[in-house]
């Protein structure tokens, strides 16, 4: 169907910022804007670009393809690109250098593909900057780790099973069905939760 097929190009890329979409940062610090996208059909002459509560560029670079890193179209001068895009993870992430309170705020990526008929997606973090970071006791810390290691190591192990045979799902379909798994607005979860959402279902409409 032309109609499906459109849908699949118009989906499938897709940006994200990791499990958080909160960062704290102490006051004249670096700070790490992580974000990556994925596209299951490749891109060419690709633009990301973070922007500062909406409207306010703060970065802009161009991939000409997954052989060559970024070049820079236009950034801040405090905003450093940290990212690399020729290994595994099409890594955009930024760093953001002496942050001052004023720059607490909303950042996003937004990356524009021009091989998906110039699909856009886009993922948000929300900056906090403090005076100082709060100090946390660790010796309540270190008795809860000690009762609830067990469970936590049974669920992290539990984790791990299901992201390999996600992983192996994923593989093992085909390559333009895996087009049409993908998520829609600003979603912040991992890449590699992708596969979950493919076995979920919309509850039939009454």
């Amino acid at each position: 169907l032309p109609g499906l097929h459109v849908f699949a190009i118009a989906f499938a890329l897709e940006v994200s910022v990791g499990k958080t979409n909160t960062v704290m940062a102490l006051n004249n610090s670096n700070v790490l804007l992580p974000c990556v996208f994925s596209t299951c059909i490749g891109f060419q002459d690709l633009v990301f670009t973070w922007y500062f509560n909406t409207t306010e560029l703060i970065y802009q670079g161009k991939i000409k393809n997954k052989a060559s890193e970024p070049t820079v179209v236009r950034h801040n001068p405090r905003v450093e690109f940290v990212g690399s895009t020729t290994k595994k993870d099409n890594n955009i992430s930024i760093v953001l250098n002496s942050v001052e309170f004023s720059d607490a705020g909303k950042y996003t990526c937004h990356v524009k593909n021009p091989k998906e008929r110039n699909a856009q997606h886009s993922a948000t973090i929300f900056l906090t900057v403090v005076h100082k970071m709060v100090e946390t006791d660790n010796t309540v810390t270190l008795i809860i780790v000690g009762v609830v290691g067990g469970l936590i190591g049974l669920l992290i192990l539990f984790m791990l099973i299901k992201k390999v045979v996600l992983f192996i799902i994923k593989k093992t379909q085909d390559g333009k069905k895996e087009c049409l798994v993908s998520s829609s607005g600003n979603d912040n979860t991992e890449n590699g939760l992708a596969g979950s959402k493919a076995e979920q279902k919309a509850p039939p409409k009454a």
